[in-house]
């Protein structure tokens, strides 16, 4: 077996690893019960809608990036966590995420009674990496939530919104 730093390979690559899942970001999340309600998919009460932002992708594990919907701070996101939030229905909000150097927004038209999937993905920036949104199918994300934790609300750390 070949080694480096008097390591060998096999040895050395079980430790990064090691290393790389504890350096995942943790954020707050939901009880079961909370989480278990928000995975029903229920339709939204009348004249709402309702709007899960997820991030299932495991590109960025270090870091945490804020969620805002129409500027309120539903809480900063991490690898394997979504967020579910009721809004009024038949109109226009702003669903934003904290990128590299200025937040990312996406206008989402929402109809009464529907439920929305917006995924938040990390990719490669100048000097740490930035996020961005993007409307999902709803089967894709149904399917996706089922396998994440549940955020809870909590603040958001970027200053750009300050």
């Amino acid at each position: 077996m070949k080694k480096i730093l008097g390591i060998n390979l096999s040895t050395g690559v079980v430790l990064l690893l090691l290393v790389l899942l504890n350096s995942c970001a943790k954020v707050p999340t939901a009880s079961m019960i909370e989480e278990a309600k928000a995975k029903e998919f229920k339709t939204p009460p009348v004249g709402k809608s309702g709007i899960y932002v997820l991030r299932p992708s495991m590109l960025g594990t270090a870091l945490k990036k804020d969620i805002w919907i129409d500027e309120k701070c539903l809480g900063e996101s991490a690898v394997g966590v979504f967020f579910y939030s009721v809004v009024d229905a038949n109109q226009t909000h702003k669903v934003s995420t904290e990128s590299e150097l200025s937040p990312n927004d996406m206008s989402l038209f929402t109809k009464e009674g529907h439920n929305y999937f917006v995924e938040q993905y990390v990719r490669l920036g100048l000097f740490v990496g930035g996020a961005q949104l993007e409307l999902m199918k709803e089967t894709e994300g149904m399917r996706k939530v089922k396998e994440l934790n549940m955020g809870v609300p909590s603040s958001c750390d970027n200053k750009y919104r300050e």
